[in-house]
């Protein structure tokens, strides 16, 4: 059984989104993309393995090199996500500001008494 990172592992490490915001602007090589961090060509591999993995981004093969691409389309599972929670939370302050709302009318009232 094939077991497939999910996008939400691509973004956990902080190399993989400055990985994701270096392809956002365009398609770069592995070489192209280690030149922007301090660690190994190697390491730089491993992350760009993961974010292949999760299907954040897209290799493609232009002579005798690979050009990694972002899947754009895969980030909206991200929006998605944080779009529930955006609704979530504006429930919340909607309620918040009711409940503020009452507690001074009622302070108004006891004020005026």
């Amino acid at each position: 059984m094939e077991t497939r990172r999910d996008v939400f592992q691509a973004i956990a490490d902080p190399t993989r989104r400055a990985i994701i915001m270096l392809l956002a602007v365009g398609a770069m090589t592995p070489n192209a993309i280690a030149t922007h961090f301090d660690s190994s060509r190697q390491a730089v591999s491993k992350h760009l393995l993961v974010l292949t993995e999760c299907e954040v981004l897209k290799p493609q093969q232009q002579g005798r090199e690979i050009h990694y691409h972002l899947n754009a389309e895969k980030m909206k599972d991200i929006e998605k996500w944080l779009e529930e929670f955006k609704q979530l939370f504006a429930q919340r302050f909607s309620q918040l500001d009711t409940v503020l709302a009452l507690l001074k009318a009622k302070k108004n009232e006891s004020g005026s008494i």
